[in-house]
C-alpha cells in the first residue's frame, strides 16, 4: 500500500513496526515485574511505578538537550542510530531476562530494567523530533495533515493492539523472546528508515564538536539551546501551542489515573471492564486522526486544533456526569475523535512557523513540557482525592458531585477554555513566513 509517496510509505511501515513493539515492550514489563519478578510482594507496585519515573526522567533530562543535537545532525542517520541503539539496549535485557533465576538477584534485575528504560527513553528523544523535521522534507505542506494524521492513526492503533500482544507472548514464550520481538521491531523500523531518500541538506554539520575546545564547544551548545528555548517562546504560534499541550496534558493524566477509580465509584462497573474505556478512546482518536487531513484542508489546520481542544473539554465534562459504564463508552470514544484530529494539527502548524534549523529543538521542547505537566497532574489529583477530597460530596441544584467526577469537571472546563482561547489566539499569529533575524542566522549556521 502507498501512502502519499514512497519515502513517507516506507517511514509509516517503519513507525508502524516500531510503536507496536513499543507497547508490547512497555506491558511487557509491567507483567515481568508483576507478575515474575515480584509476585504476590507488597512493593510490586512501587517497583512498576519506577518504570514510569525512568521514562519521566529519561524525557525530562535528555529532551531540550537533545534537540540542539538534531538540528544539526543528519534527522535519517540520528534515526537509524537512535532504533540501532535501542534495539541494542532491549536485545541486552532480554540476554539478563534468559539467566538463571538464581544468576542475578531481583534487585539487580530491576536496575537493570530501569537502566534500559531509561536510556531507551533518552534515545527516542533524539528519534522523535528527527522523525518530525523528516517529515517535512518528505511530504508537501498540502499534505502534511494527512501524512500526520496517518502517523497519528498508527500509534493510537498501536496503543489498542500492542498491550494486548504482550500478555500471551510473556506467558506462552516468556520475557526474553517478548524483549527479542521488540528488539527485533527496532532492527526493522532500522531497515525501513535506511531506505528512505530525502532530498540532500546542503551544508550539513555533523555534531557541535567539529572545531574549538571543549570549553567553546560547551559555549556554544548552550548558546544554540538558548537560542532554541528563546525561539519557542518567543513565536506565538508556538508558544500557544506548548501551553495547550500542556493543559492537554494536564487533564489527560488525570483521566488516565483516575479512570480506574470512576469506573466502579461512578460508573457502577466492575473494574474487569475498564479496558473497554481505553479501547473505546483509542477507536475514536484512530478516526480523528485519519479525518484529520481532511478536516484541516476544510477548516485550516488552527480551527481544528483549537476547536478540537475545545471539544475535548466539553467531552470531559460530559463524561464526568455519567453514571453508566453503556454510556461511558461511546461518550469516551466521541471525545477520542477530537483528540486524535488535534494531535494530528499540530504538524502543519508547527512546521511552517518554526525555521528548519530549529525544527529539532521546538519538537524537544514539547515533550518535557508535556512529562511535566502529566507528573504534576497525576501527582496533584492522586494527592487530591486521597486526602483533602477522599470523602468529599457535595450537592448543588440537586446536582450531586463526588471526588473523581469533580476533578473531571475541573480538567474538562479548563481544557475547554484553552480550546477557545487557543482558536482566537492561533487564528491572530497564523503562522509566519519564518520572520526571526535569530532565526535566519541560525538557518545560515546549521542545517538539520
Amino acid at each position: 500500500m502507498r501512502l502519499i509517496n514512497r519515502n513517507f510509505t516506507r517511514l509509516f511501515y517503519g513507525q508502524a513496526v516500531s510503536v507496536v513493539g513499543d507497547f508490547v515492550f512497555d506491558t511487557t514489563l509491567v507483567l515481568w515485574i508483576g507478575t515474575v519478578l515480584l509476585p504476590d510482594n507488597d512493593y510490586a507496585p512501587v517497583a512498576i511505578a519506577g518504570v514510569m519515573i525512568a521514562v519521566a526522567l529519561g524525557t525530562l533530562l535528555v529532551g531540550p538537550a537533545a534537540g540542539v543535537y538534531v538540528d544539526r545532525w543528519n534527522h535519517r542517520t540520528t534515526m537509524m542510530a537512535a532504533d540501532a541503539a535501542r534495539a541494542t539496549l532491549i536485545l541486552l535485557l532480554a540476554v539478563v531476562a534468559l539467566l538463571p533465576s538464581d544468576a542475578i538477584t531481583v534487585g539487580a534485575k530491576l536496575a537493570l530494567i530501569y537502566t534500559t528504560v531509561l536510556l531507551a527513553t533518552g534515545v527516542a528523544q533524539f528519534f522523535n523530533p528527527s522523525r518530525f523535521a523528516l517529515l517535512s522534507r518528505l511530504v508537501p505542506e498540502t499534505d502534511r495533515a494527512k501524512a500526520s494524521g496517518i502517523l497519528q492513526a498508527t500509534g493510537y492503533t498501536a496503543a489498542i493492539v500492542g498491550p494486548p500482544l504482550a500478555a500471551p507472548l510473556l506467558f506462552t514464550m516468556g520475557a526474553p523472546l517478548a524483549l527479542f520481538l521488540n528488539a527485533l521491531s527496532f532492527m526493522a523500523s532500522f531497515l525501513l528508515v535506511r531506505s528512505v531518500r530525502p532530498a540532500p541538506v546542503p551544508n550539513l554539520s555533523e555534531g557541535l564538536d567539529a572545531s574549538g575546545t571543549q570549553e567553546a564547544t560547551l559555549r556554544r551548545f548552550i548558546s544554540e539551546l538558548r537560542d532554541g528555548t528563546r525561539f519557542v517562546f518567543g513565536s506565538p504560534v508556538l508558544r500557544m501551542l506548548l501551553i495547550a499541550v500542556a493543559v492537554a496534558a494536564f487533564g489527560a493524566a488525570a483521566l488516565n489515573e483516575l479512570n480506574v477509580f470512576f469506573l466502579p465509584e461512578n460508573l457502577h462497573a466492575k473494574a474487569s471492564l475498564y479496558g473497554t474505556l481505553g479501547m473505546g478512546e483509542g477507536l475514536g482518536a484512530v478516526a480523528g486522526a485519519l479525518a484529520a487531513g481532511r478536516l484541516c484542508r476544510r477548516f485550516r489546520d488552527v480551527h481544528v486544533f483549537g476547536v478540537g481542544l475545545a471539544l475535548v473539554g466539553l467531552g470531559l465534562v460530559f463524561y464526568a456526569r455519567l453514571e453508566t459504564i453503556w454510556a461511558a463508552v461511546p461518550v469516551i470514544a466521541l471525545i477520542g475523535v477530537p483528540l486524535g484530529a488535534i494531535n494530528a494539527a499540530m504538524a502543519p502548524i508547527l512546521l511552517p512557523a518554526t525555521p528548519e534549523a530549529y525544527i529539532g529543538r521546538a519538537i524537544s521542547t514539547f515533550a518535557p513540557v508535556q512529562q511535566l505537566a502529566s507528573m504534576m497532574s497525576a501527582i496533584g489529583a492522586g494527592w487530591l482525592v486521597s486526602t483533602a477530597w477522599r470523602d468529599f460530596h457535595h450537592e448543588m441544584a440537586g446536582i450531586s458531585f463526588g471526588r473523581i467526577d469533580t476533578v473531571f469537571l475541573l480538567a474538562g472546563s479548563v481544557i475547554m477554555i484553552s480550546g477557545l482561547f487557543a482558536t482566537v489566539a492561533l487564528r491572530k499569529a497564523d503562522p509566519p513566513a519564518h520572520a526571526s533575524p535569530t532565526a535566519d542566522m541560525a538557518a545560515q549556521r546549521v542545517a538539520p
